[in-house]
This record gives structure tokens, sequence and C-alpha cells, in this order.
């Protein structure tokens, strides 16, 4: 039902909105690892799930250890790895390298083994900058801006709010959940087949997230809202009316409940990036053949 609501862009009923935000909300505290899961499935306790968040947590650190020592020299790779929630609080929210050891003057270069062990290990996903937003967005990022998110957003809460899950179930108004929704919808879109960028311009303003419409050879726009502001978006806006980028829609996700489109924004309910799938096959093969 909620596929073909968000296929046929019809909105729920008021009652099925909450509901299904209510499990989105609680999803966002236990997150998907299995352990996790099966530990929330058997007590409804946050306490006991945030443990088992906590011991996987540093069982990565202890990874990254291990991986330090077999090759013999003193990388930054834990450090990296506990920066990212307070990264993700900051304004940019973007690694910045001169805070990694809190030396002026330090450069991405330096770290990289530290970035591609944190990647391709599968316990952090990087969304890099993009200046230029042209399709295929690969050809245009910068490798030397990028952001970092933890592999789920249940390790995320945990960090951020520990045992508190008022903070995100009754969507208080002085908790800024903009680094949670952020984080999910990238963990989506990752799990989805999608690469991650994000739009960065000085004089623009940036976007969330860019990502590849192959059907459409064009890029797609999306920006996360965690409150009540989400139609301000000037810089998705900025994006959209310049011509030279040929984007032809953008997406808005949000708390909302109703699923409309204003000129080339079209404002989705923030679930439904559960739906957004990357390259989906065409039922008719024949089509690939050439």
């Amino acid at each position: 039902m909620l596929r073909q609501s968000y296929e046929t862009r019809q909105s729920l009923t008021l009652e099925r909105h909450n509901y299904v935000l209510d499990l989105f909300r609680r999803y966002l505290l236990v997150g998907g690892l299995p352990d996790a899961v099966n530990t929330y499935l058997e007590t409804h306790n946050i306490v006991r799930v945030r443990e088992v968040q906590e011991a996987i947590r540093r069982l990565y650190g202890d990874d990254a250890s291990k991986h330090e020592n077999e090759h013999g020299k003193k990388l930054m790779i834990r450090r990296i790895y506990d920066m990212i929630p307070s990264q993700m609080e900051s304004k940019k929210k973007r690694m910045v390298a001169q805070k990694i050891r809190g030396k002026e003057g330090d450069r991405f270069a330096q770290y990289q083994e530290e970035f591609e062990y944190l990647v391709s290990s599968g316990i952090s996903l990087s969304v890099h900058a993009i200046s230029n937003p042209h399709f295929p967005l690969a050809e245009s990022l910068q490798k030397n801006l990028l952001k970092l998110y933890f592999n789920d957003v249940g390790l995320l809460t945990s960090s951020l709010y520990h045992n508190n899950i008022r903070s995100v179930l009754d969507d208080v108004r002085s908790i800024n959940l903009g680094s949670v929704y952020e984080s999910v919808v990238a963990q989506e879109l990752r799990a989805h087949g999608y690469k991650l960028f994000y739009y960065d311009n000085r004089k623009q303003g940036e976007v969330d997230y860019l990502i590849d419409d192959h059907t459409a050879m064009s890029v797609h726009p999306i920006e996360v809202k965690s409150g009540k502001d989400y139609t301000v978006h000037s810089a998705l806006n900025n994006l959209l009316k310049n011509p030279d980028y040929n984007i032809l829609v953008g997406t808005v996700m949000s708390n909302e409940r109703e699923i409309r489109q204003e000129g080339k924004v079209v404002y989705l309910p923030i679930y439904y990036v559960m739906f957004m799938q990357a390259d989906t096959p065409a039922s008719n093969e024949s089509e690939y053949i050439f």
C-alpha cells in the first residue's frame, strides 16, 4: 500500500501517516544492524539496544586499531570515526582536515588511507562535494571536500542521545534532528544503489544530496528537512532555476504528510526514501540488447 501511494503520489490519511512516521522514528533509534534489531524485538528496551550499539562501535574501533598495527604506522582512523557525530552537528557538516589532529596546515591528502579504510570497510559512508552539478556527477566531484556518516542511523542516535528516546519519538522542538535525518537518507540511498554527492557552492549555498537520474540523463537534487521550515530551500531553488544544469525536478523530504509538487519541487514524506531505487531493471530485457 505504501509503495503504491509513493508511485501514484497519493498522500496517506492523517492516521496512517502518523502511524508510519512513528515507526520511522523508532527506526531512527534502533537502526538496521541485526543484533540491535533482534534485541529491540526481544526486549523493546532502549537501554539494551544501546548496549548492543555501543559494543558494535567499540568493535569498529578495535578493527581500526588492528588495521593500524598491521600497517605498522600511526593512522588516525579511530580519531576520524569518533569525530563523525560532532562533525555532523556542525554548520557545514563536513570533515575538516585541520581538526583531525588540531594542526593548522593539515590537508586531506594526509588522511587518504584513513578515509579509504573507513569507507571500504563499510563502517562509514562518504558523500563528496559537487560544485558543477552536471550528469554524470562522478566527473565533477571535489576529492578534498567530503562528509562522513555512520553506516547505521541507530549508531548515530546512540552517540548523540544515548538512552533519551523522547528527543526522537516526540519530535522535541528544541532538538535539531537535521543530522539524524540526513544520516538515514544517506544510508537508504546508498543501500539502494546510489552514489552519494552533495552540492557545495559558496554563492549559491548547499543542497544535502545529489544523485544521478540515469533515465532522464539528469541530476536529481534532494533536500532533507527535519523541522517546520521545509518550504525554505534557497540553494535548491538556485539549482533548479539555472538553465545550464538542465535539472528537471528536485525533492524535499520532511515530516509533512502531503505529497505535492510546486514548480520543479516535489514534497515527499521522509519515510518514502525507502522506495527510491537506483537503476531499477526494466521488465523487458530486450531493451538493453544492441
